[in-house]
């Protein structure tokens, strides 16, 4: 099948589609007039890309836990070298959500600060609705 295909077939654009493939994800053959040619496997490859994808993987992860899937969802056999990197992963995702709550935080006492204050705006707004300005 031809890429348009595949598009429609998984609801991946032919964009992305080719990422995968530059990234070593999706095989595709070529034909003489240099379209892709892809198996009907690569619909359940595709599938499975956008799950990983959905857990937060990188498409370097995914390299190399795609070989091992099985299934559309799919499923991953619980061998050492697959798990521990999907916990590095989740240490990564829990890092981020760390650094994004104090962000969080911060923010709102910065808020919290000024709604406090009152006053003036800064800097003065001569000329502009005072109404208009957001709260």
């Amino acid at each position: 099948m031809r890429i348009g295909e595949l598009g429609r077939r998984t609801g991946v654009n032919a964009h992305q589609l080719r990422y995968y493939e530059a990234q070593g994800l999706l095989e595709a053959d070529r034909r003489a007039n240099g379209y892709r040619e892809y198996d009907e496997n690569a619909v359940l490859r595709v599938k499975q890309i956008r799950h990983l994808l959905g857990a937060g993987l990188s498409s370097e992860d995914i390299a190399y836990l795609l070989p091992c899937a099985v299934g559309e969802a799919p499923e991953l056999p619980g061998c050492h070298e697959l798990v521990a990197a999907m916990r590095s992963r989740l240490r990564r995702l829990d890092e981020q959500m760390e650094s994004i709550a104090k962000s969080r935080a911060a923010l709102a006492n910065y808020i919290d600060a000024a709604e406090q204050m009152g006053g003036e705006t800064y800097p003065p707004l001569d000329g502009v609705d005072q109404e208009s300005v957001p709260a």
